[in-house]
């Protein structure tokens, strides 16, 4: 399986709880797709204390997983949104 990118994208988009509308990380995400996986090593900033769980709702947002063989947080779909 091929590796994501070395090569981290210029865009950044910001990451937001769906349900509280607070922000969870900075992004580096490549292409205009959804969002749908969230490639650890491309999180700029990140604002949570627990992994994949919303700070001020306690909302799961995502599940830990690995994606062709890199740690990522696979996103579970409608509970957040990007600007």
């Amino acid at each position: 399986m091929a590796k994501p990118n070395k090569k981290t994208p210029e865009s950044s988009v910001d990451v937001y709880c769906n349900q509280c509308k607070t922000q969870l990380f900075k992004y580096r995400k490549g292409g205009k797709g959804s969002l749908i996986k969230c490639f650890k090593q491309r999180i700029t900033k990140d604002y949570t204390s627990q992994p994949c769980t919303c700070p001020s709702c306690n909302a799961i947002f995502a599940r830990d997983t690995l994606v062709r063989g890199a740690p990522a947080f696979k996103i579970i779909g409608g509970k957040v949104f990007s600007k």
